[in-house]
């Protein structure tokens, strides 16, 4: 009957769609510090909103980032651990794929058209990736875009000296959106109103149509570099003061 999706990759959101992609609810948060304790009653507010239960659900969808570590394992975390309960499918797409996508409808791009999408990485850096848009409606009224570079991470000045090149196709333009951009305007000019964050709603339906054509849809996290917070290495012997090891 519904599908669930959750995204925790910049802002908290989450959305309830039927089966078919149209939205029933959503919720976001802004908070980016707090996702564990913004999660669970953003849930039960979509849920009570559609008339739902979570017994409902036929599938959730979780956005695999690229993101930083802490905030994105709660949302894949809490999306494996419910689809594991319920007994359905638990299904992974690229947060910054959905916002890509929702660039296409929000700007009216067309076949031809780019998108240089680029979300805040911290450290004076941005997750990006750039697509094509291949059509601008496909299955489930779905954009179909075509990656052509990336996921990666680096700072924003290299992105800019490298993917602000004009597209080939005669005509087509370039659109550079997400908080990235906003982050490094001087660097990532952003289209104007050109989406910020991932939406929910969105994630869900890119999941259905993928799901539909048959695509993997793994829900491994794209981190793209080590976490900030690692394990020490082992104990290292210390030396005493008569020479022996301590």
């Amino acid at each position: 009957m519904a599908v669930l999706a959750l995204d925790t990759s910049a802002a908290v959101a989450v959305a309830l769609v039927d089966d078919d992609g149209a939205r029933l609810a959503a919720r976001t948060s802004t908070e980016r510090r707090r996702h564990a304790e913004s999660l669970a009653p953003l849930i039960a507010e979509v849920l009570a909103e559609a008339g739902l239960e979570r017994t409902d659900l036929t599938a959730v969808v979780g956005g695999t980032g690229p993101a930083p570590f802490t905030g994105l394992r709660v949302g894949l975390v809490t999306a494996r651990t419910l689809a594991l309960s319920l007994g359905i499918d638990v299904l992974g797409v690229p947060s910054i794929d959905a916002l890509a996508v929702q660039t296409v409808a929000d700007l009216g791009l067309r076949p031809g058209d780019e998108v240089l999408a680029a979300t805040d990485a911290r450290r004076k850096e941005v997750y990006w990736a750039r697509y094509r848009v291949v059509a601008h409606e496909g299955p489930h009224g779905v954009p179909v875009l075509e990656t052509l570079h990336g996921p990666e991470v680096q700072k924003a000045a290299e992105v800019a000296a490298a993917q602000l090149d004009v597209p080939a196709e005669a005509g087509a333009r370039l659109a550079v959106v997400g908080e990235g951009a906003a982050l490094y305007p001087e660097d990532l000019p952003p289209a104007d109103d050109a989406p910020l964050v991932p939406d929910a709603t969105v994630l869900a339906r890119v999941a259905l149509a993928r799901r539909a054509a048959g695509a993997d849809l793994p829900t491994e996290p794209l981190y793209l570099r080590r976490p900030d917070v690692q394990e020490p290495a082992g104990a290292k012997r210390v030396q005493s003061a008569a020479g022996g090891a301590a």
